[in-house]
């Protein structure tokens, strides 16, 4: 695993389509329990080379009731994102992620980690590349039982989509404790689905 985390955080091979340069932001671990696929990694991120350090990252941590030192450890969480640098702005939050990047390392990613781990699919990117069924995030998210015990569906914690979860109380009431649930007992070695 660490010769191919030190081969992706060299990969230059969307530099030219990418605003900001490449930065290839990634963390896993052989051991990983818990998988998080998302889009890709922010402004901030980019220029930290810290994922998930900005109001977004804050919000996943309250979602998955983790603290820093915890979603931070690669043996719990991998950061896994379709799209490991930074693919720029668009009229509304970030532009999609550059589609070499996934097909090229995510399997190979996959097949280094140990067992199998629970992938967290953090908004429609994630859940359309891994899922390839039609129907739209809300529709996912509500049935999102159907999707356990392999992956766990939910929308993106960007401050961006604060009026879907205005709109959609059902899920901080009733999906966020279930999830909370399901983090521990993978954290913990348990697997209860």
């Amino acid at each position: 695993m660490k010769g191919l985390l030190k081969e992706i955080r060299q990969c230059s091979f969307c530099e030219p389509f990418l605003p900001l340069g490449a930065n290839p932001i990634i963390s896993a671990s052989a051991e990983s329990k818990i998988l998080l696929i998302s889009q890709a990694p922010g402004r901030i991120a980019h220029e930290k080379t810290h994922a998930w350090d900005d109001p977004s990252g804050k919000r996943l941590k309250e979602w998955l009731g983790v603290d820093d030192e915890t979603f931070y450890n690669p043996d719990n969480f991998a950061i896994l994102p379709l799209g490991f640098c930074f693919p720029g702005k668009a009229k509304t939050g970030d532009l999609p992620p550059r589609p070499e990047c996934a097909p090229l390392w995510q399997r190979q990613v996959l097949d280094k980690i140990n067992g199998n781990p629970l992938k967290i699919l953090i908004g429609n990117y994630s859940q359309n590349y891994y899922l390839k069924d039609k129907l739209k995030l809300t529709q996912r998210i509500k049935n999102f039982q159907a999707y356990l015990p392999d992956h766990f569906v939910i929308p993106h914690p960007s401050p961006v989509n604060r009026f879907w979860t205005l709109k959609n109380p059902w899920f901080e009431q009733e999906i966020l404790p279930i999830l909370k649930d399901v983090v521990q007992e993978r954290l913990n070695g348990r697997d209860r689905l």
